[in-house]
């Protein structure tokens, strides 16, 4: 971590040190201490350490707006479940909280949603963040998997391309992979899909 200090008028200033070690070290917070943290900021956490995510840009948020609204609408309908977007803590299992930018219930394991977190879920989608590319790309496929979530969406804005993830076994299979002009479709929910040229074309506003 790059220390960071400023010099105002002959003045050194430092960062708060003396509250950052109220704090566990990297490498010993319990899930405990990490469910106690609060804030607006995405924080996840993996075997003892915070990882505190880029605050998102405008157009990730107007992509994840979109699909979050497109999912919540449809389920809402059949009252097939609950569809929320980040922040919104999702335990993968003990020791892994992870945050995805849209996550989706199905009603029959309403049981597993808690005001806290959720544990687990039947659908995530993740927004590539350019910042960390192999985080979604690779990193979460194969956590996603490891947990048992049976679907994982992956938009990538940079690409311009949905890829649409279903579990098989212990790993998944690609379902679909979209671009302009195409439509992405759900395996999970029959009739659920958004034609790609409007999630992307959401990022404009």
């Amino acid at each position: 971590m790059t220390t960071k200090h400023s010099e105002t008028a002959g003045v050194v200033r430092e960062p708060a040190w003396d509250i950052a070690r109220l704090f566990p070290d990297q490498g010993t917070w319990s899930e405990e201490e990490y469910l106690e943290l609060k804030g607006n900021r995405l924080v996840e956490f993996s075997n003892g350490y915070v990882e505190v995510l880029a605050m998102p840009t405008t157009s990730h948020q107007r992509i994840t707006f979109y699909l979050c609204s497109a999912l919540a609408t449809f389920a809402r309908a059949a009252q097939l479940g609950t569809a929320l977007p980040a922040p919104l803590r999702v335990r993968l299992w003990a020791g892994k909280f992870r945050e995805p930018d849209v996550l989706f219930m199905q009603a029959e394991h309403a049981d597993r949603i808690g005001e806290e977190y959720w544990r687990g879920a039947d659908l995530v989608m993740e927004v590539v963040s350019d910042d960390d590319r192999r985080r979604d790309l690779d990193t979460k496929r194969r956590e996603y998997a490891q947990a048992g979530i049976p679907e994982y969406w992956i938009v990538d804005p940079r690409e311009a391309r949905i890829t649409v993830l279903r579990l098989e076994g212990e790993t998944y299979a690609v379902v679909g992979e979209q671009a302009r002009g195409a439509h992405a479709q759900s395996a999970l929910l029959p009739g659920f899909g958004v034609a790609v040229d409007a999630v992307f074309d959401a990022a404009a506003g």
